[in-house]
């Protein structure tokens, strides 16, 4: 297995790092919160560590767990030292109203991290789908979770998807990187249902085969 470096410290946060954790990869945690990295690191047990925020991440995979609101001056404060990684997008550009987005008009939150990451950093968008309850439990009555995943390099597509099915969920590729536009508005999806029609958040999207 590998070193996986999380950046943040919430719940998805947690939810990834578990299961990383139990697929027996090794989690790096970092976060502007030292208490809150703490706190987590010590939830996720002796395979997880405390790294500084702002100096290289260890894991050669980054995922990106920080609201939108605060992760293009997360990826700035980084800078060049995520030359070379893999950055995770699982963030959602949504207004607190759910109203709309808070990205400029015909772009995207992983286009927007695009623009202020360092050359020779891919970016892979994974997770935003996913509630952080229902992503912790891995999977729903047996079944495991889909995680919709876009990107415009196959390699870095490639790795994302063995951590996906190493955490023991499945991983749907949905294309190129601009088809984050429509996964972003898959989470708005997913919040009118819970607003209008389901009425609760223990659920998540999937894709359901026939046979």
């Amino acid at each position: 297995m590998s070193t996986i470096s999380i950046i943040g410290s919430g719940g998805m946060a947690a939810a990834i790092g578990g299961l990383a954790v139990k697929a027996g990869h090794s989690v790096e945690v970092t976060s502007c919160d030292p208490a809150k990295t703490r706190a987590l690191v010590g939830q996720l047990g002796a395979s997880a560590t405390i790294g500084t925020f702002g100096t290289a991440p260890a894991g050669d995979i980054v995922i990106l767990a920080v609201p939108y609101t605060a992760v293009l001056n997360v990826v700035k404060a980084y800078g060049g030292k995520l030359a070379g990684k893999l950055l995770v997008d699982i963030t959602n550009p949504i207004k607190s109203d759910f109203t709309g987005f808070l990205t400029p008009e015909g772009s995207f939150g992983a286009r927007e991290i695009a623009k202020v990451a360092p050359a020779g950093a891919d970016i892979v968008k994974a997770f935003n789908t996913l509630p952080s309850h229902a992503l912790a439990d891995g999977s729903v009555n047996g079944h495991p979770l889909d995680v919709f995943m876009a990107g415009d390099d196959a390699q870095a597509k490639a790795r994302v998807s063995a951590f996906i099915e190493s955490l023991g969920l499945r991983p749907m590729d949905v294309g190129p990187l601009t088809m984050v536009w429509t996964l972003e508005r898959a989470c708005m999806l997913w919040l009118g249902l819970m607003t209008h029609s389901v009425k609760h958040a223990n659920f998540s999207l999937g894709v359901r085969l026939p046979g």
